[in-house]
């Protein structure tokens, strides 16, 4: 089973950036972890027919009526958790890995902080950032693939703007050289 794992998308409309809907198309489920920020958003996504979601703190109070705050799956005998917030630090992911074995799941997805973040310890924690919103990255998203038990994980690069601080870096680096 091949998994698009997005996050904070923050649309306002109801429709999705056409290099995010190519990619929907190619993927079995898609796992939303939180602010997709309005109503219209998260029926965009809905409409595909392969959403699991979770609602996150960005999002209106008739999404927070409609979704769950966390959510297990079952995806090719793994299981998955979906959260929006869960991290204390985004430099130490040790609450992370507590609230996957909380949750009692192999692998954690979480949301809220815009940018990728992928650690396997004896369990995998999973921010695919954001492919619309990013923060300290490019846009982003992630790939889980789940075969006979086992996930692979790998971010895909959205096209889209990078956030004014990549940017910044960059004109930085290219002023250097």
């Amino acid at each position: 089973m091949k998994v698009l794992v997005i996050s904070d998308t923050h649309l306002k409309s109801g429709e999705i950036p056409p290099g995010l809907k190519g990619l929907i198309d190619r993927y079995d489920m898609v796992i939303h972890a939180g602010d997709f920020t309005t109503l219209e958003c998260y029926k965009a996504f809905n409409d595909t027919g392969k959403l699991k979601s979770v609602y996150g703190n960005s999002d209106t109070y008739e999404l927070k009526e409609i979704l769950p705050e966390t959510l297990q799956l079952d995806i090719g005998g793994v299981s998955v958790g979906v959260v929006h917030e869960a991290a204390l630090s985004i430099n130490d992911t040790t609450a992370l890995r507590y609230k996957a074995l909380e949750m009692g799941v192999n692998v954690l997805i979480f949301g809220h902080i815009h940018r990728p973040i992928l650690e396997k310890t004896d369990v995998l924690v999973l921010c695919p950032g954001s492919p619309t919103s990013p923060r300290m990255s490019d846009p982003m998203a992630a790939e889980l693939n789940i075969e006979k038990g086992e996930v692979k994980a790998r971010f895909i690069e959205i096209k889209g703007k990078s956030c004014g601080f990549v940017g910044f870096s960059r004109e930085l680096e290219k002023a250097d050289n």
